[in-house]
């Protein structure tokens, strides 16, 4: 990993940007997590668990974090060495508008132990506080309860219902609309 970038850390992580070298971190993720993640992902093809893949992605992520386009950042097990969480600040729109998009996900091995809480969590406030936003917003599907339940403990509150939001699985799924304030946000 660089030396030169974002490291926070929150549940025995280290949290940060994944540099192009580290896509190996990311790939294993992704491939460990393919039927775990399947309901709440897109339809995904081969390549998208192939490592050059995802060599391709951290570089277009780096681009954007640079552009303050997007940050996307990795939770690294400090025990293992073992990416064990997504956390992804997409979208970003300044302007009169200072928001983004939240999204996430967690190692099927992880989940339920109340690390995802604090990895956002930490996240979040670096959002806030770093890149002064005033709104993230975040969505979930109808059935995922899980994700509810964590926005809801992150402060999230919920906006409303989108019909056919996301392609989730191959179908237009609805979702439940959340959103957080940064109430220091002047």
């Amino acid at each position: 990993m660089q030396n030169n970038r974002v490291i926070l850390s929150a549940a025995n992580c280290l949290i940060t940007p994944l540099a192009i070298e580290d896509a190996h971190l990311i790939h294993a993720y992704q491939v460990r997590n393919r039927r775990h993640l399947a309901p709440w992902d897109p339809s995904r093809s081969e390549n998208f668990f192939e490592l050059g893949t995802w060599q391709k992605v951290l570089q277009v992520n780096q681009e954007n974090w640079r552009q303050g386009n997007a940050f996307h950042f990795a939770a690294i097990d400090e025990k293992s060495g073992d990416m064990i969480a997504s956390i992804n600040f997409s979208a970003v729109m300044r302007g009169v508008f200072q928001a983004c998009y939240l999204g996430y996900s967690i190692d099927q091995a992880h989940q339920g132990q109340g690390k995802m809480q604090a990895i956002c969590q930490t996240c979040i406030n670096y959002m806030f506080e770093q890149q002064n936003l005033h709104r993230i917003m975040a969505a979930h599907k109808l059935d995922n309860s899980r994700s509810e339940r964590l926005l809801l403990k992150l402060g999230f509150e919920y906006e409303g219902l989108a019909k056919k939001y996301l392609k989730i699985a191959g179908q237009w799924q609805d979702h439940k609309l959340y959103a957080l304030i940064n109430h220091q946000h002047n």
